[in-house]
C-alpha cells in the first residue's frame, strides 16, 4: 500500500501534457475578457415602467441602464421600502474581485508554462475559492439589502430575500436576476480547469492501479 501511494504522489510531479497547456491558455482568454462584460444583470419591470429598469454588475463597477439613469430610479423606489441605497461603495467586493480574476489568469498562464499536476490542483482550488467566495458574498449582499430595511420607511414591508437567480415579484414589480457574459467567461475558466484536473486525477488513479497490478504479478511470479 505504501508503494502504491508513493507512485501516485510521484505522478503529481509529472509535467502537464502539451495539449493541456494549450487548453489552459485558451480558457484564460474568456477569463480576461470578463472585464469587458457584466458578471450579473438585475432588471425590474412594472406597469409604470413599460421599458423596465436594469443595472449591470461588472467585476469592478456598477452600470445602470438607459445611460446610468436606472440605478438612480431603482434607488428612489427602494427608498420607499427602506432599502439601502445601491452605490458602487456599497458593493465592496468589487474592490478585490478584479485582483482575484487577474491572479487566476496569471496563475493559469504560469501553470500552462511551468506547471505539473500538483500546480494544476493548486490552480483548481484557487479558482473554486475565488468564484465561491465572490458568489457567496453576492448572495449575502442581496440578503443584507432585503433584510436590513429602515423601519421608518414610507412603505412598510416584511424583510425578504431578493431573487438571486430567476424571477420574483415584490409588490407590483417583477425582478429578474441572471448571470451575464462576464460570469460565462469566469465559468469557462473554472470549469475548464476542473475538467483538466479530473482527467489528470483519473490518469493518476489508473497509473497507481497499473503499478499495483504490475507489482502483484511480479511478486506472484
Amino acid at each position: 500500500m505504501k508503494n502504491r501511494a508513493a507512485s501516485f504522489w510521484e505522478y503529481l510531479d509529472i509535467p502537464l501534457r502539451g495539449w493541456s497547456r494549450i487548453v489552459l491558455v485558451a480558457i484564460t482568454v474568456p477569463l480576461v475578457l470578463s472585464f469587458l462584460f457584466p458578471l450579473w444583470q438585475i432588471s425590474m419591470t412594472a406597469p409604470q415602467y413599460p421599458k423596465g429598469l436594469s443595472m449591470d454588475i461588472y467585476c469592478y463597477k456598477l452600470v445602470g441602464g438607459h445611460d446610468g439613469v436606472d440605478v438612480s430610479e431603482i434607488n428612489t423606489l427602494n427608498h420607499y421600502i427602506g432599502m439601502k441605497t445601491i452605490t458602487r461603495s456599497e458593493l465592496q467586493d468589487l474592490d478585490w474581485l478584479p485582483f482575484g480574476i487577474i491572479a487566476m489568469a496569471m496563475l493559469g498562464l504560469r501553470c500552462a508554462l511551468l506547471g505539473n499536476v500538483r500546480t494544476l490542483i493548486d490552480l483548481a482550488m484557487i479558482t473554486v475559492y475565488i468564484s465561491g467566495v465572490a458568489f457567496g458574498r453576492f448572495v449575502y449582499m442581496l440578503y443584507d439589502f432585503g433584510h436590513n430595511l429602515d423601519p421608518k420607511a414610507p412603505v412598510t414591508i416584511d424583510p425578504f430575500m431578493p431573487v438571486v437567480f430567476g424571477a420574483k415579484k415584490v409588490a407590483n414589480f417583477w425582478t429578474y436576476s441572471y448571470p451575464a457574459f462576464g460570469s460565462a467567461g469566469l465559468g469557462v475558466f473554472t470549469g475548464g480547469v476542473w475538467v483538466l484536473l479530473a482527467f489528470y486525477l483519473w490518469k493518476g488513479y489508473r497509473t497507481r492501479e497499473r503499478s499495483g497490478a504490475g507489482r502483484a504479478a511480479a511478486s506472484s511470479a
